[in-house]
């Protein structure tokens, strides 16, 4: 199990460094709009398919993925933004599941 985890490390670092540095380009309510709705979903999006590809499916990835947003709704966003941890959660088990039948070396 714990090398599992330390296997995820750079995908999470991936997706950990598009959760709290891309909101620092947001300028008003309506480019944080658009970094919650395209900006991290693509890279999470991105980051998992290549997890899946690359290490197969492992819902604990998207669990952590969901889990490292929830600081940054304190940093940046208001308690509305709760909904993108689950949104979030699920663009990573699609994406590892696309990762998997889609991209993965046969």
């Amino acid at each position: 199990m714990k090398e599992k985890l330390i296997k995820m490390v750079p995908y999470l670092g991936i997706i950990l460094a598009a959760m709290y540095l891309i909101p620092l380009y947001g300028k008003d309510t309506g480019s944080f709009i658009l970094i919650l709705l395209y900006g991290v979903p693509f890279v999470v999006l991105l980051v998992s398919i290549v997890y899946g590809a690359n290490k197969g499916f492992n819902p604990i990835l998207s669990l952590l993925v969901g889990l490292l947003f929830i600081p940054s709704i304190f940093t940046y966003y208001n308690s509305s933004a709760f909904i993108y941890v689950l949104i979030y959660t699920g663009v990573s088990l699609i994406g590892q599941i696309l990762g998997i039948y889609v991209f993965r070396k046969k």
